[in-house]
């Protein structure tokens, strides 16, 4: 019996949103990491790119558990000596949520070329507003 083997021509994406709204920022990542990569999909395999694309909305009202609006930091290095830059999550969630959330994603895909090329179809939206009607999406349910 072989086993089948998915082409990159063979590839069909479809489009998903995903309503952060009073949910969890880990699940949230950890879901559309799962969409991105394409492992929910029956033909997947590693080695070829057979992800999907996802919107998430409602960056902003995304939940942190615990102590980690003061407690976690986004670090950033300039790359000059003394060039650590820190802002806590409590500061980023009140004015960039978008990129907690597209940070929290991309730690959760792989560091290959796969990985970084599946990042791209991630749209992330601090309202419930998005310019996607087009592509006709469906909602996914966590």
């Amino acid at each position: 019996m072989s086993t089948y083997m998915p082409k990159a021509g063979e590839i069909t994406r479809k489009w998903y949103v995903i309503d952060a709204s009073g949910k969890r920022l880990g699940r949230v990542a950890a879901q559309a990491a799962v969409l991105l990569r394409g492992k929910h999909k029956p033909e997947f395999a590693p080695h070829v790119d057979c992800g999907d694309h996802v919107i998430i909305l409602n960056a902003a009202e995304v939940e942190l558990t615990g102590k980690k609006l003061d407690q976690k930091f986004y670090r950033r290095h300039s790359g000059y000596i003394g060039g650590l830059k820190e802002t806590k999550y409590r500061t980023l969630m009140a004015t960039r949520p978008e990129l907690a959330v597209e940070l929290a994603v991309k730690g959760m895909i792989p560091d290959t070329t796969i990985g970084r090329k599946a990042f791209t179809r991630l749209r992330v939206y601090k309202g419930a507003e998005h310019k996607h009607q087009a592509q006709k999406p469906e909602n996914w349910t966590l």
